[in-house]
């Protein structure tokens, strides 16, 4: 099965503003459901299922505080010259506490040989580009500053990923809530 380890987005308001970003941005792109916006910790792939096990295993051992994030600021991958996502970055204090959270399920990770292939980048993905669009630099500026609200961060989740020609169907699989 495909996974990952994820932080969901589950602020309306939050979702309703990303909506709102999503239907005014004009360029040729699949806008991202906002019920399946998360922050990907970790890339997992193709796993087995007594693999699944160990990760879940792994992941409850994972302590983490309760923390908020606000999520501001847009940009794209590799760059707004040639886009391939339209991403949505987070204020500096709670980037930093995702990238600690990031480095912990990495670390109880790496023992079962799953290793990121890449670092984190606190983001969520908003669009996904499949052709070329071209420069998107003036339509990201106007949004440089958008500010989208406060996400209170509570749990990490391992997810299933199932593609399909529709898009990626998410599904939880195990869910890891923060320390009270």
């Amino acid at each position: 099965m495909r996974t990952f380890v994820a932080i969901e987005i589950s602020n309306d308001d939050v979702k309703n503003a990303i909506k709102n970003f999503q239907k005014n941005l004009k360029i040729d792109a699949k806008s991202i459901d906002v019920e399946q916006l998360h922050f990907t910790l970790q890339f997992l792939g193709e796993i087995s299922e007594e693999l699944a096990q160990k990760v879940m295993e792994s992941l409850q051992t994972i302590k983490f505080s309760e923390f908020t994030i606000n999520l501001k600021g847009v940009g794209a991958f590799p760059k707004p010259r040639f886009p391939r996502v339209v991403w949505i970055g987070t204020d500096k204090e709670g980037g930093e506490n995702l990238i600690e959270l990031a480095k912990k399920v990495q670390n109880v990770l790496k023992p079962l040989g799953l290793i990121s292939d890449k670092p984190f980048k606190p983001h969520i993905t908003v669009f996904r580009i499949k052709k070329k669009i071209g420069d998107i630099t003036k339509e990201l500026n106007k949004q440089r500053l958008a500010d989208f609200g406060i996400q209170k961060i509570s749990s990490i989740k391992l997810k299933k990923s199932e593609l399909t020609s529709n898009g990626p169907i998410y599904s939880d699989i195990e869910e890891v809530a923060a320390v009270k």
